[in-house]
């Protein structure tokens, strides 16, 4: 059968709620070194970019010392690395969409600036890693969103057409990536990031995944 279509994804607040674990490890961290702890909407929008960004946001002017950031930030992947599918969820529709795009032989990846293992070890432990032909994390190559290579290079990975092919995600990083990669962009309502959604540019808006086999069929 030909590939009709690829579809790919960002992870966090994209196919995942992954916010909640991500502030227990934040809060976590900054508890134990002595600082303030974060809030939920101040985790979203720093969330977007991958722990080491994350974590130097979070900082801002508080802490100059390299060596404590960088400790920090090893605390914080350490900690999420044992936690990091205690309260995350797919969101609502996922697994249904998933289900019904394997049986239309549609092509389906993620591009994520989470580390590749920590983002297998997710998925895997979520029974979602089953979904996807390939995972590409911040590691995976020399270079991650918002740089266009990070999605056509796994495209080109798995043998799709980048004419066929969309990418799906809930921030800014996204979409730059989707657009320097002449994708068509699908905005998550409610993301990851400091953006209004109007901010960012999209051809569909969703808040989840029900129904979503209607936005897709018109690409197949």
């Amino acid at each position: 059968m030909t590939q009709k279509l690829t579809i790919l994804f960002d992870l966090d607040g994209t196919i995942v709620n992954t916010a909640p674990d991500l502030m227990a490890a934040h809060n976590h961290v900054m508890r134990k070194f002595g600082f303030e702890e974060k809030k939920m909407e101040d985790i979203k929008s720093l969330a977007g970019k991958g722990a080491w960004v994350m974590m130097q946001r979070s900082f801002k002017e508080e802490i100059k010392n390299e060596e404590t950031k960088k400790a920090m930030t090893k605390e914080f992947i350490n900690f999420y690395a044992k936690n990091i599918d205690k309260y995350s969820k797919p969101l609502k529709g996922l697994i249904k969409f998933l289900n019904w795009a394997k049986s239309k032989n549609i092509s389906m990846a993620v591009c994520t600036n989470k580390q590749e293992r920590l983002a297998v070890d997710l998925l895997k432990k979520l029974d979602l890693y089953k979904y996807f032909e390939y995972i590409a994390g911040s590691d995976t190559f020399a270079f991650n969103k918002p740089d266009p290579r990070h999605l056509t290079d796994v495209v080109e990975i798995i043998g799709g057409d980048l004419d066929k092919t969309i990418m799906i995600g809930d921030s800014e990083v996204d979409e730059i990536s989707a657009y320097n990669a002449k994708l068509p962009f699908i905005l998550v309502k409610d993301g990851y990031t400091e953006k209004s959604e109007n901010e960012i540019k999209h051809v569909a808006l969703i808040s989840d995944f029900i129904g979503f086999e209607k936005v897709i069929e018109k690409y197949l």
